[in-house]
């Protein structure tokens, strides 16, 4: 598919200078937006470990864990076309092999993979329902001790708390600024 590019920025993660294409329908599609900010520099991520960008738009979480875990692999998953068809441009233009890009509704079309990481910019107009859809199909893709990111407005972190301790029997507030909260758990 070819893509017209509509927007292209260069920026700064964790260290690694990084350039990303993007267009207007995406998601923050001129910058990185804060609350997927924090969330990079919250992931504490080894070179070992597998990981899941659930949700990965134009690529910036799984394109920034992919450039932390040299060599380990990076999954990136989107429902939208357009996101994955970016998110692959971008790996390309970061001259990264350890990506893999799939179209995929949550979890659904993933492989068989459980995974030392997930992580996610969940959006706050998805609904209760469909989080909790996503809390325990990550349950189910993570291996033991592997650990689920999330990031949220900041109104969303009582539920956030209470859901995975529910899900997960565990919450961790990893870091909390004005408009968003990163939270993890770990699965026991």
């Amino acid at each position: 598919m070819n893509v017209n590019v509509d927007i292209s920025f260069k920026t700064q993660i964790r260290g690694y200078d990084l350039t990303f294409n993007s267009t207007w329908g995406l998601f923050s599609p001129k910058s990185i937006d804060a609350g997927t900010r924090l969330l990079i520099d919250c992931i504490d991520i080894h070179t070992d470990d597998i990981c899941l960008d659930l949700g990965c738009g134009y690529g910036a979480v799984g394109i920034a864990m992919a450039k932390c875990a040299e060599p380990s692999e990076v999954y990136m998953v989107d429902k939208d076309f357009v996101a994955v068809e970016y998110a692959r441009m971008n790996i390309e233009n970061n001259k990264l092999k350890n990506c893999h890009v799939l179209l995929s509704n949550g979890f659904s079309h993933l492989p068989d993979i459980q995974f030392d990481i997930i992580a996610s910019n969940l959006p706050a107009n998805i609904g209760n329902e469909l989080m909790k859809i996503f809390f325990n199909d990550a349950k189910r893709f993570l291996k033991k001790n592997g650990r689920l990111y999330v990031v949220t407005i900041a109104g969303l972190k009582d539920f956030i708390k209470r859901n995975f301790i529910e899900t997960f029997g565990n919450h961790k507030k990893i870091k909390q600024r004005n408009t968003h909260t990163v939270s993890m758990a770990i699965l026991s």
